[in-house]
C-alpha cells in the first residue's frame, strides 16, 4: 500500500523536487495547487522512488488517482496505485489526464483504459505575447476596455506584490470582493475564497508572483502565479472589482506584461464549468484549450 499523507507547507522543497523536469502544462502540477486547494480536494501525496503520486476527493465525493510524476516507469508506477485502490476497495480512476499523457499511458500501458473528455476541466492557454498586446481585431474589445479604464482612472497604478502590508490590503479587497461576489447558500463557491485567502497569507513561502492596480489609493484588483513549466506560467488567482469598468482587463494585461513576460505560454487555469468563467477566458481565444480526462480500466 502506498504511504500517502496530507499536504503541509513543510513539503514544498520534497514536492517541488518530483515536479522538477515536468513537461506538462497542466495546472495541478504545482506545490501552491496542491496546498492552496486542500479545504476542497483533501489532496494526498507520497513520494516513491523520486516519483511523487496523488490522490484527491472530488466535488462528486469520489477519490482520483492523477497521473504520477518523476522517474519511476510509468507501468511500476500504475501497478502501484492499482494495487493501491484495491487494497482501499476503491474504484480505479485518474483525473486531469491531458492528450500527451494519455499518450504516454497508451505506449507504456496499451489497451487497459478508457479516455473519457471532461470539458469542465480544460485548461486555457494564451500565448503571453498576445495577452501583453492584445492586438487584432479580435482583441478590439479588450484594448477598448483598457482605453475606458485608464481614461476613467488617471491616477491608477500597478505594482508588483512585494510587502506583507501590500499582501494583506489584497486580503481586505478579498473579503469585500467575497462579500460581493459569493453566494451565501452554495457554500462550494467558497472554496475559492479559502484558497485565495492562503496564497496571500503565505506568499513568501510558496514563492509565488503577484500584481495589484490600484485607484484613489484603493486596490481594486489584484492576481497571483508562478512559473509551472521551463516555458509556461500559471495564474492561481485574479480579482477585480466588477463596479470598476476594465478593472480584470488592465490587471490581466498588466500582470503578464510584468511578472511574466518571458514564459511563451500562459495557463489560466479551467472553467469549472461555470458558464460566465468560460465566457470570460473564451473571449481571449486561447491558443491551446488544454484537453483533460477521466481515466477508467477497460471492461
Amino acid at each position: 500500500m502506498i504511504n500517502f499523507k496530507q499536504i503541509t507547507l513543510s513539503d514544498k522543497k520534497d514536492i517541488d523536487a518530483c515536479f522538477a523536469g515536468n513537461i506538462y502544462r497542466a495546472c495541478d502540477f504545482c506545490f501552491a495547487n496542491l496546498y492552496a486547494w486542500n479545504a476542497k480536494f483533501k489532496t494526498v501525496f507520497a513520494i516513491e522512488h523520486r516519483t511523487i503520486f496523488l490522490r484527491f476527493q472530488d466535488s462528486d465525493g469520489q477519490l482520483y488517482y492523477m497521473m504520477p510524476i518523476g522517474k519511476m516507469p510509468l507501468a511500476d508506477a500504475f501497478e502501484l496505485i492499482i494495487k493501491d485502490a484495491e487494497e482501499n476497495k476503491i474504484p480505479f480512476q485518474m483525473k486531469g489526464i491531458t492528450t500527451r499523457m494519455w499518450e504516454k499511458i497508451q505506449k507504456e500501458v496499451p489497451y487497459k483504459f478508457r479516455y473519457i473528455p471532461d470539458r469542465n476541466n480544460d485548461e486555457y492557454i494564451y500565448l503571453s505575447e498576445k495577452l501583453i498586446k492584445l492586438s487584432g481585431k479580435k482583441l478590439q474589445s479588450k484594448r477598448n476596455h483598457i482605453n475606458r479604464f485608464k481614461a476613467d482612472n488617471p491616477d491608477w497604478q500597478y505594482f508588483p506584490l512585494t510587502s506583507r502590508e501590500e499582501l494583506d490590503e489584497c486580503a481586505e479587497m478579498l473579503d469585500e470582493w467575497e462579500e460581493v461576489n459569493v453566494s451565501k447558500i452554495d457554500f462550494s463557491q467558497r472554496f475559492d475564497y479559502i484558497a485565495t485567502k492562503i496564497l496571500l497569507r503565505d506568499f513568501d513561502a510558496l514563492q509565488l508572483r503577484g500584481g495589484a492596480v490600484r485607484v484613489n489609493g484603493r486596490i481594486v484588483a489584484f492576481t497571483i502565479g508562478e512559473p509551472l513549466t521551463g516555458d509556461s506560467f500559471v495564474v492561481h488567482v485574479e480579482k477585480a472589482f466588477g463596479e470598476v469598468n476594465g478593472a480584470y482587463t488592465i490587471i490581466n494585461q498588466q500582470f503578464i506584461e510584468h511578472e511574466a513576460s518571458e514564459f511563451t505560454y500562459i495557463n489560466r487555469e479551467e472553467d469549472m464549468g461555470l458558464e460566465n468563467l468560460r465566457k470570460a477566458k473564451m473571449s481571449y481565444y486561447p491558443d491551446i484549450l488544454l484537453e483533460e480526462a477521466i481515466l477508467i480500466p477497460l471492461k
